[in-house]
């Protein structure tokens, strides 16, 4: 059993000066039981605590870290930009190449407007797709999460979920009255919802994979039906690839699938570790922002040139690998050996997995969506998130988070965790 002292009593101090003692929820280890450790470094696939004990990190700061922690041209792309100025609040030439960059990788992005986080991004779309189709309505699913703004937090998923209060207090009925939702891979539900609403349906905003209720993929065809029908009724198609973007493939999950959104929302990676957002697509929908048109969206710190620099490195470097490939392969494996490893300790387990994302419920039904998920034994995964934590293995504090493997992360350190995981599956 690991020592975690110096976290206990970090932890006993923050509980005094931060409600809850963190600055995100889900960070409390709440949903699992227990107290967070404190983290003081981090390297390649592995981030040590303050006690000094290492852990194989399947969390890689939520997303952004896919090169592994503190890759050298990152770090020294941060170190060389912050020398000359850390924020100007005036134009700089890297946002123009982060511009530059994305709208390379991602052909559905004609023009892109950067911000400073994902619910930034979303938020900003969703403005901006109300303001371009002059209608009210957003459409949304149950358990994809698209920050934390007002009109988006009705039943969403990721720490809203966790806590088991998909919905928010302080939001009044009156901001969300205008927001839909159905389940997600269910076209019944949207067409009737479409059916309900004519004329009023400004666009649909989906997690094409989400990755906020756990992961599931969509069914075959359920993308490509949302873009037909919001084609057909004149709304906008938003991905929300805040976490797909840049992780399942330079073009994100619109390129696995083939698919051209109106509008796209991106975060995580494109910062390489700092805070970043951005919000993108066609050109005579974006050019309804202020200052060319009558939506307002501004941000003291949007296009930082810290966090450009940090971004265009973190891009350059999976442009010029074989960083796909390489994560597919180790994502396989695991996938892999994490199956096998259940199947012999007879626990039922839903093994769901999307390039270098994944998630394993404890159900033996398959999951398609927040329903789904939700039949998950979440007893047998505090159990299973604690086992692995004490064997050196750090997968998120919840069962309803995506786990994410990192180009840093080795064909050895997948085989130590799947040893890891066969041995605690053996105890559930």
């Amino acid at each position: 059993m690991m020592t975690r002292e110096k976290s206990r009593q970090l932890f006993a101090a923050a509980l005094q000066l931060i409600p809850g003692g963190v600055n995100s929820p889900v960070r409390a280890f709440r949903a699992v039981g227990g107290e967070p450790f404190f983290a003081e470094r981090a390297a390649g696939a592995r981030v040590w605590d303050v006690d000094g004990n290492a852990y194989i990190d399947y969390v890689g700061t939520w997303g952004p870290a896919i090169l592994g922690h503190a890759p050298a041209p990152v770090v020294e792309a941060i170190q060389r930009t912050a020398a000359l100025g850390t924020s100007f609040g005036i134009p700089n030439p890297l946002e123009v190449r982060m511009a530059e960059l994305i709208r390379a990788a991602v052909p559905s992005v004609q023009k892109v407007r950067m911000c400073s986080s994902g619910t930034e991004a979303t938020m900003s779309a969703i403005r901006l797709a109300r303001g371009f189709t002059g209608r009210p309505k957003i459409l949304k699913f149950d358990g994809c999460y698209h920050g934390h703004a007002d009109s988006l937090l009705v039943r969403a998923g990721s720490g809203a979920l966790t806590f088991g209060q998909p919905d928010s207090a302080g939001v009044p009925a009156s901001f969300t009255e205008h927001t839909l939702v159905a389940p997600f891979n269910d076209e019944a539900a949207v067409r009737a919802l479409f059916a309900a609403n004519p004329g009023t349906m400004a666009g649909i905003i989906v997690e094409p994979v989400p990755g906020n209720a756990g992961l599931y993929p969509p069914r075959p065809g359920f993308l490509e039906f949302l873009r037909e029908i919001t084609r057909e009724t004149g709304a906008l198609l938003i991905f929300d690839e805040v976490m797909t973007g840049f992780r399942l493939a330079l073009g994100g999950a619109q390129q696995i699938y083939g698919l051209t959104p109106d509008l796209s929302c991106f975060g995580k990676i494109i910062g390489g570790g700092l805070p970043v957002g951005a919000f993108g697509g066609r050109a005579e929908i974006m050019d309804h922002l202020a200052p060319l048109g009558p939506v307002y969206q501004a941000g003291t710190l949007s296009g930082n040139p810290v966090a450009m620099a940090a971004g265009l490195a973190t891009l350059q470097e999976l442009a010029a690998a074989n960083a796909y490939a390489r994560l597919e392969a180790l994502g396989a494996q695991l996938e892999a050996g994490l199956r096998d490893a259940a199947r012999s300790a007879g626990v039922p387990v839903q093994f769901n997995r999307v390039g270098s994302m994944f998630c394993g419920y404890f159900t033996s039904d398959p999951v398609h969506n927040l329903a789904d998920a939700l039949r998950s034994d979440r007893q047998r995964f505090a159990k299973y998130f604690h086992g692995l934590l004490d064997a050196g293995v750090y997968l998120a504090p919840s069962q309803f988070e995506a786990g994410f493997i990192s180009l840093a992360h080795t064909p050895a350190d997948i085989d130590a965790t799947i040893a890891a995981a066969a041995g605690v599956l053996r105890t559930l």
